[in-house]
């Protein structure tokens, strides 16, 4: 999560809102991103689908068994559809999403049974740091468009 938190911090620097995302298989990084939404003015250039993507390229192939993400925050409807397909085997993700997030907060999307794979899930991990440098990132942005 150390990773992921920067990572966030550098789509910070870039005006990105700071979600940082790592996939890890065998105790090794194999793949990571930031937001780049922005940037790219892509909606759908999450950190989570941007590390999926790169994953699936450096392991060959879309399933992603045998491997685990690391995000700074719940991931969104869209991004757990991502999970799902993938067949990422866990996620473990910072701070939770009240306003849109699709694993605890607002939808159960990995509840066990409901589609064909449920990947495992844990929350609240750095949960004050991950959440901390979204606050700092949008006070930041308040107070310059003020």
């Amino acid at each position: 999560m150390r990773e992921a938190l920067k990572l966030a911090q550098r789509g910070a620097d870039l005006g990105e809102v700071p979600i940082g995302a790592v996939i890890v298989k065998d105790n090794h990084i194999v793949s990571q991103a930031h937001n780049w939404r922005e940037t790219w003015r892509d909606p759908t250039a999450h950190a989570e689908l941007v590390a999926i993507r790169e994953a699936s390229r450096v392991l060959g192939g879309w399933r992603l068994e045998g491997c685990q993400l690391y995000v700074t925050l719940e991931p969104c409807p869209m991004c757990a559809g991502a999970i799902m397909l993938s067949r990422l085997d866990a996620v473990y993700y910072g701070a939770a999403d009240p306003k849109g997030g699709a694993v605890e907060s607002k939808l159960h999307t990995f509840q066990s049974g409901l589609w064909n794979h449920d990947p495992k899930f844990h929350g609240g991990i750095l949960a004050d740091e991950c959440g901390m440098i979204l606050k700092e990132f949008f006070r930041t942005l308040r107070e310059r468009r003020s």
